[in-house]
């Protein structure tokens, strides 16, 4: 729902018009996220602007328009989100006086909630998925936050002597202080991790707001952060589960069905993603468990059988009984949806699945307004092989030496100016292997598992940039809870969540991912880890609750990604596209990328002498933003 920019400019520079008129401006660039309308208001005193696009899902009148102002004038909000438990929080505050409420909408509960609790006690008792920027006129001060595992995008920083926000950096590049400066440390962390993690952006200067973060500038331009939600310390804390595991499948179906029944409520009409998998069928099985009339699903399917999920999908469906849609998917169209990719995404972004949500969030929009996904649900409850992999090689392998690594066979290329190197015939699988073999510690271990160019240890020196937050590790004694908790706060906000908001929202679908409540995150962190990964089978409580309502035989198989045919594509009909973009003479002519790796890595895919897709996809998602946005 939504979009949100705007600026405080610390000179006051300019009049009311002049700082409307620019809000309004940025604001406009994001009208993907909010066609039904817009808005802006500022405060001439305080050098401050504020900008709206609004989607309409609660309240779609005139009550719900934004920016708003609470009925003492103390608050102003610009919201993008939503908050599923307001009419919870409604009546709590109804029963603390005499309340005239003008409308429906969670965002005027928001602000009484602010005016009751504060801003911290408020987030507190939020349930939802969001990024505000709220202004204090009492205390002269702006206060950004975002929610607690990431879903709605926030990015901020300085541009000469304006802050500016956000929702995207397409907004921010609206505003004439703006300057596009590529940030080298986050080219060189998107090469290897497909995405760029928090909290950085490819600007220099420009940054996004961590999940359960908070930035507040006060009239002096004096920034301060804060953090009211801390993923590693709420799963550091988590209550133990004390029951067997049926229990366990009780206890999450009734959480499940709380969250998803908060996240049904819509002025507007509603539906799901389906791919077939445990996630999204489990949430649609407790969707359809819950509603009056058949649940609207989605399903995106491709013509090669090893990566085609609709057939799944579409027995599952039958079996719980939706109003089912699906449309299978060629290259053809694809080829005309990478055009798009750098405008949706706004900064590069090199998921392989990245196409085919793009397609399943228009095919979606077509019919509804809003949709639920099963997204989480690999990360709480342990879902992806790897994480056994990684445990088993950390428990297993024998350490060896650094200085082991020097007979490698292998010499080493620079790719980018960060110091990656190239994958070569002769060794890069045993540099690897034997790299692994050095790692400190098993989160270290695991990043090699997540990464794509990984020649050297780090992408790069910045402190600020990496696969942990802050540097922080979990202080927990169970290792497959550890990887979980990595992936969960950096895979899962930053890659994602991003390619789910940012697809849904370029065809202005609102996404909604009810694993994410907060009370389910804390069951999650608390479950014996026997109860999620055993015997070879991950999410085994989840498999519990789907199982209720879908036969296992429908099911029970071997996970499947959401990906496109992507190897093949790039040696046949995505080939010239990706031929021209990594071009000798236009790699060399943009400076970053070192151009004989990356043709040696695409001479060999070509060859079909190895598989390089997912790195060469992190090239051409670099070269072809780089293109588009002329930097």
């Amino acid at each position: 729902m939504c979009g949100i920019a705007g600026f405080i400019d610390t000179a006051k520079r300019r009049d009311r018009a002049e700082l409307t008129r620019l809000a309004t401006a940025m604001a406009d660039r994001l009208v993907h996220r909010g066609p039904d309308g817009s808005g802006a208001w500022a405060d001439e005193a305080a050098g401050l602007a504020l900008g709206f696009r609004r989607l309409a899902i609660q309240d779609p009148s005139a009550d719900g328009a934004q920016p708003m102002a609470a009925p003492d004038g103390r608050y102003t909000i610009v919201f993008n989100g939503e908050i599923y438990n307001f009419l919870e929080l409604r009546r709590e505050l109804d029963e603390r006086g005499d309340r005239a409420w003008r409308g429906r909408s969670d965002t005027e509960v928001m602000l009484a909630a602010f005016g009751a609790w504060g801003i911290d006690g408020a987030l507190a008792r939020f349930d939802g998925m969001f990024a505000f920027a709220l202004w204090d006129a009492k205390h002269r001060a702006l206060t950004l936050a975002r929610d607690r595992m990431g879903e709605k995008p926030l990015y901020f920083g300085w541009a000469g002597k304006s802050f500016l926000f956000a929702s995207e950096l397409k907004a921010i590049a609206g505003h004439p202080d703006f300057e596009n400066r590529i940030d080298a440390g986050a080219v060189a962390a998107m090469m290897r991790y497909s995405y760029i993690p928090v909290p950085a952006s490819i600007f220099r200067g420009i940054e996004k707001l961590p999940p359960g973060g908070t930035a507040t500038i006060d009239a002096d331009g004096a920034v301060s952060r804060g953090r009211y939600w801390d993923t590693l310390a709420e799963a550091e804390r988590a209550t133990p589960f004390d029951g067997d595991e049926d229990a366990a499948v009780r206890e999450l179906e009734r959480l499940m069905l709380r969250s998803i029944s908060r996240r049904m409520l819509a002025d507007v009409p509603l539906g799901a993603f389906l791919s077939g998998g445990i996630d999204s069928a489990t949430v649609v099985s407790l969707m359809q468990k819950t509603a009056a009339e058949p649940v609207r699903t989605f399903t995106i399917g491709f013509t090669e059988p090893r990566f085609d999920e609709a057939p799944t999908a579409k027995a599952i469906a039958r079996h719980l009984g939706t109003d089912h849609t699906e449309v299978y998917v060629d290259p053809a169209e694809s080829l005309h949806a990478l055009e798009h990719m750098p405008y949706v995404y706004d900064e590069p972004f090199a998921d392989v699945s990245q196409l085919p949500t793009l397609l399943l969030s228009r095919l979606a929009r077509a019919h509804v307004t809003t949709a639920l996904t099963g997204d989480g649900g690999d990360e709480l409850f342990g879902g992806y092989p790897r994480y056994r992999k990684a445990a088993a090689q950390w428990r297993d392998d024998r350490p060896v030496s650094e200085s082991l690594m020097r007979i490698v066979p292998f010499g080493p290329l620079n790719l980018i100016s960060a110091g990656f190197g190239k994958p070569g015939r002769f060794g890069d699988k045993l540099w690897r292997a034997l790299s692994d073999r050095t790692k400190p510690s098993i989160e270290l271990l695991y990043e090699g598992y997540v990464s794509r160019w990984r020649v050297y240890d780090r992408p790069t020196t910045d402190p600020r940039i990496g696969y942990f937050i802050d540097g922080r590790w979990p202080a927990v004694d169970d290792d497959l809870l550890r990887l979980m908790l990595c992936d969960a706060m950096s895979y899962l906000p930053d890659d994602l969540l991003v390619k789910v908001d940012r697809a849904g929202m370029a065809v202005s679908l609102e996404t909604r991912a009810p694993l994410l409540n907060h009370d389910i995150l804390r069951f999650a962190w608390g479950l014996p880890t026997r109860f999620k990964l055993s015997g070879g089978i991950g999410k085994r409580v989840l498999r519990g609750v789907l199982a209720r309502h879908v036969p296992e035989s429908l099911f029970d198989r071997p996970k499947r990604g959401f990906e496109p045919p992507l190897a093949d594509w790039l040696r046949g009909p995505l080939r010239d596209w990706a031929q021209s973009l990594i071009a000798s003479d236009r790699l060399a002519a943009d400076g970053i990328l070192d151009p004989e790796p990356v043709r040696a890595v695409w001479e060999e895919h070509l060859k079909g002498q190895r598989n390089w897709h997912f790195e060469l996809w992190n090239v051409l998602m670099l070269q072809s933003w780089r293109e588009a946005w002329r930097v």
